[in-house]
C-alpha cells in the first residue's frame, strides 16, 4: 500500500482558509498500492522485473539483498502494504517574529479489496500543528486541524496508466480557528502515475468547497495539486520532488496561490526489524500568500507494513 510515500506531502497550515489545502496527500506512501497490473503477485517474498521497472514481489525484511526491491514496492501500486507515513513540514521565516510554523501530519494509508476487480486505498490525515504568532500581540497556537479522508477507487488490474478516483471529505476538527476551517468541505480526487524502469511520474489534484458549518465562518473553494517524480538507484536511495500546489479561490488574486519549487532524497532502510521509508525535502515559496514563509523543510518518516 505505501507505493506512493516516496513522494508526497502538502502545503503548510497558515490561516484557517489555508488549512484546509494545507493537509499533506503524501501519495509515495502507495496510494494505489493494491492495483496489479495482470503480471505479478502480492506476495512477501520474491523478485523485480528491472526491464520493465515493476517489483512484483517483496520481502518485509529489507536486508541488503532485497533493499531495492523493497525501495521499488513501496512507490508501486501493485504492491499489497499498509503505510503509516509521520510527515513533519517546517516553514520559516512565519509571523512578524520570522518563527516557523510546523505541522506533523499523520496519515495511515490502508487498502481494502472490494472485489476482483475494484480496490479502496483510504487515507485518513490528522495534522497536528504549531502556529507561531500572526501579529504582535497575538499567542501563538498549538494543536490539531482539520481531519481529512480521502477514498480512492482504483482498478485491481491495470496495463500501463495506473488511476484512482475518489471523493475527499474534511471535518471541522481543528482545535481552534487559527488551525483550521469551521465549515465541512468535500470534493472530487482523481490520482494518476506510470512507472518506467527506475521512474514513478504522476500528480494528485483535487478541490473542495464548503457544504455545511456555521455561517458566520468563511466559506472554502480549495484547490491542490501535486505533481510527484522518483528516481530510484541502487541500495534503496532515491531521488524526489513532490511539490504541493494551493489555490484559495476564495482570496484575492495577489494571495491566492502557493508555488513551491525543490525536492530531495530518500532511502528504503530498516530500523531493527522494521522496514522505513525515509526522505527530506526542501522547497521555495516561489509563489505564496502573505502568510506563508519563503522556505519549507519536509521530513518523513514511513512505516512499512507489507501484508502478505
Amino acid at each position: 500500500m505505501n507505493r506512493l510515500t516516496t513522494t508526497l506531502a502538502l502545503s503548510i497550515i497558515v490561516t484557517p482558509l489555508a488549512a484546509d489545502t494545507s493537509v499533506e496527500l503524501d501519495f509515495a506512501a502507495g496510494i494505489l498500492a493494491l492495483q496489479d497490473d495482470g503480471s505479478a503477485a502480492s506476495t512477501a517474498t520474491g523478485t523485480r522485473d528491472d526491464d520493465e521497472g515493476v517489483v512484483t514481489e517483496y520481502e518485509a525484511d529489507p536486508t541488503a539483498g532485497n533493499t531495492e526491491a523493497l525501495a521499488k514496492a513501496s512507490q508501486n501500486p501493485v504492491a499489497d502494504m499498509i503505510s503509516l507515513p509521520f510527515q513533519n513540514n517546517l516553514t520559516f521565516p512565519t509571523g512578524p517574529n520570522d518563527n516557523a510554523q510546523w505541522v506533523l501530519n499523520v496519515q495511515p494509508v490502508i487498502p481494502i479489496n472490494l472485489t476482483e476487480d475494484i480496490n479502496l486505498i483510504t487515507r485518513t490525515i490528522l495534522p497536528v500543528v504549531n502556529s507561531p504568532s500572526p501579529a504582535s500581540g497575538i499567542s501563538s497556537d498549538f494543536g490539531i486541524g482539520n481531519l481529512q479522508f480521502t477514498g480512492f477507487f482504483s482498478p485491481a488490474k491495470t496495463d500501463g496508466l495506473i488511476w484512482g478516483v475518489g471523493p475527499v471529505l474534511q471535518f471541522p476538527t481543528a482545535s481552534s480557528a487559527r488551525l483550521g476551517s469551521d465549515k465541512w468541505t468535500a470534493g472530487p480526487s482523481l490520482v494518476m502515475l506510470s512507472m518506467n524502469g527506475p521512474w514513478v511520474v504522476g500528480g494528485l489534484v483535487q478541490n473542495v468547497w464548503s457544504y455545511a458549518g456555521p455561517s458566520d465562518a468563511a466559506d472554502v473553494n480549495a484547490f491542490l495539486f501535486q505533481p510527484f517524480v522518483n528516481y530510484n538507484m541502487d541500495k534503496g536511495w532515491y531521488l524526489t520532488t513532490s511539490p504541493v500546489l494551493t489555490a484559495d479561490w476564495e482570496a484575492s488574486s495577489d494571495d491566492r496561490w502557493t508555488i513551491p519549487l525543490g525536492g530531495g532524497i530518500g532511502r528504503i532502510m530498516r530500523l531493527g526489524s522494521q522496514p522505513v521509508n525515509i526522505q527530506l525535502q526542501g522547497f521555495y515559496n516561489a509563489v505564496r500568500p502573505d502568510a506563508v514563509g519563503e522556505w519549507t523543510i519536509r521530513f518523513q518518516i514511513q512505516l512499512l507494513f507489507p501484508t502478505s
